[in-house]
């Protein structure tokens, strides 16, 4: 054998070696990506929903779901409806009785003939029983039997046949024959009010803005209902148990304030009205259009809790309404896109409930809301090394985690502190003006941010948003008296790249401190400053602009 055809082979190999890589690569990558509910074949436009429960609230006496479905391919043979469990008495499509298929968490409608693109068509199911989950059918804090929807993150179709995924969003009607003895209250406008028999009574709400499916909910209870003055910003209703009548009005205060922080900030208030209920939800608060859900344990007291100096109620209940509220903007109005960018929705509503502690509180308030942030997010870090957007958790409701929530609002803080008030928030306010009733992506964020502060921010998302983790930073420095300069040395530690983030270093010496900001491009970064006097202290990063860890400074 010659060396020509040994070096032949040995290419070949490698070539091939190299081709199998790739390959393993992308099927890994396949196999680790979640799948998601995608829009393909079909799209809702509006639902109309009629429930008439019963009057013990324990199920769905009847129920028809009309569902206006806009087709957007040739030859649509079925429309796949994610449907629970409840028995289902028929399925028409255009006024005609149509078969229907159902497995696995789905109901598929058989057209008699295929359908085009562009073709509108309605389809109405009629069904009834007591859902498995989604409508929750309980006592309240009193007592009263009630009946709540808690969807998130893809738990709608339990009750309402529907396209279960967030970025399916579509406008609403819910038509709701109920005890007379209740209240009844459900995204969008109340229309109106009327009895039908001497024991029940139908309520009819209209939502005008396509919202997600996960906010679709009704709140049927035995409700003591209590309207504050401020009516100015949209109507403002709260709904609570009858024994927190008299606290609903206190425990609600943070509000009003909320929603005229976020409208001066973000922009108008994107609905028609919003109703602040107490009742059934897993969540400590759910952000429903139009109607927040809070846990029946929200105003329960706690003696050792920090309180609100302005609000004077429990710190933790002003972070959650406004959290809340600022979902109605972020998450209900510009709605991620897909799941991976869900810190779109948790992350910005993080963050801009520290703004608001930060307008009614203060600066101290502000910090330690942040602290805290920071300190669950690097608990949590060592577990969880996924990047923020993140397209492999499969299970939804592990998406609930400080790297969606804090280290999404620590984001959007470095995007401050690099970008400063003035860029930050008009590329805010440019993201939600141009995603507002649809959907948005981190990319999409990204330029808007740019085109605001003429920055270019793809490295800054790279690290940031797809990357995983957070620098860790060394820093040494050494003083030469002859020279009167001073070496600054910053290395990052971590396992990830470089993160670029400019790093503000505060420098003390006797004539007072001095800051000098370090850009890093590489995981070592050298500075050397001339210093008038011999240093006394040298602290990284002191007000915290950046999310990091400080693993040695010396």
């Amino acid at each position: 054998m010659t060396t020509h055809t040994i070096r032949i082979k040995c290419r070949v190999a490698i070539r091939t070696f190299v081709l199998t890589l790739i390959v393993l690569t992308f099927v890994t990558s396949a196999i680790c990506a979640r799948r998601e509910r995608l829009i393909e074949t079909w799209r809702p436009l509006n639902y109309t929903v009629r429930i008439h429960l019963n009057d013990e609230l324990t199920e769905i006496t009847s129920a028809k779901a009309e569902v206006s479905v806009l087709v957007l391919k040739d030859t649509v043979t079925q429309i796949d409806f994610d449907f629970g469990a409840l028995a289902i008495t028929s399925v028409t499509l255009n006024g005609e009785v149509v078969p229907y298929q159902r497995s696995e968490g789905r109901l598929n409608v058989k057209p008699g003939k295929p359908l085009s693109r562009n073709q509108r068509v309605a389809v109405v199911v009629s069904y009834h029983g007591k859902p498995a989950d989604g409508l929750i059918l309980s006592a309240d804090k009193a007592g009263k039997r009630s009946a709540i929807g808690d969807n998130w993150p893809n738990r709608v179709h339990h009750w309402i046949p529907s396209l279960d995924h967030p970025s399916a969003k579509a406008t609403l009607r819910f038509i709701v024959t109920a005890p007379a003895r209740t209240d009844v209250v459900a995204n969008g406008r109340l229309d109106g009010v009327e009895s039908t028999s001497s024991t029940a009574k139908t309520w009819s709400f209209t939502q005008s803005v396509p919202i997600p499916p996960y906010c679709m909910i009704i709140a049927v209870g035995e409700f003591a209902k209590v309207s504050p003055p401020q009516q100015d910003i949209t109507p403002l209703t709260y709904y609570v148990p009858v024994p927190e009548r008299d606290i609903a009005l206190r425990g609600f205060a943070p509000t009003y304030p909320s929603l005229k922080y976020f409208t001066e900030t973000v922009g108008a208030y994107p609905y028609e009205k919003l109703a602040m209920i107490v009742g059934s939800t897993r969540f400590g608060g759910m952000e429903n259009s139009t109607a927040i859900v809070f846990s029946s344990t929200l105003f329960d007291p706690r003696p050792d809790a920090a309180i609100s100096k302005t609000f004077q109620v429990r710190a933790r209940i002003v972070s959650l309404i406004a959290h809340e509220v600022a979902h109605q903007w972020f998450g209900d109005s510009v709605t991620q896109s897909t799941w991976s960018d869900l810190w779109l929705s948790e992350g910005f509503a993080t963050y801009f409930a520290a703004l608001f502690i930060r307008k009614t509180d203060g600066e101290d308030a502000f910090k330690i809301y942040m602290t805290r942030a920071r300190e669950t997010y690097l608990g949590n870090a060592n577990s969880t090394r996924t990047p923020l957007h993140d397209t492999e958790t499969e299970d939804l409701m592990r998406l609930l985690n400080p790297n969606n929530y804090q280290k999404g609002a620590w984001v959007l803080h470095m995007l401050r502190m690099e970008l400063g008030d003035e860029h930050f928030f008009e590329g805010i306010k440019q993201y939600y003006e141009q995603h507002k009733n649809v959907t948005a992506s981190s990319e999409d964020l990204r330029r808007a941010l740019e085109k605001a502060s003429g920055r270019n921010l793809k490295s800054f998302f790279t690290s940031w948003v797809y990357g995983s983790g957070h620098p860790r930073y060394s820093l040494s420095w050494r003083w030469n008296s002859r020279t009167k300069r001073l070496r600054l040395t910053l290395h990052q530690t971590q396992t990830q790249p470089a993160f670029r983030n400019n790093v503000p270093v505060t420098i003390t010496t006797t004539r007072g401190p001095q800051v000098v900001t370090l850009k890093p491009v590489r995981k070592e970064t050298i500075e050397i400053v001339r210093l008038s006097a011999a240093p006394t202290g040298v602290q990284l990063d002191p007000d915290n602009h950046v999310l990091k860890e400080v693993v040695e400074q010396k």
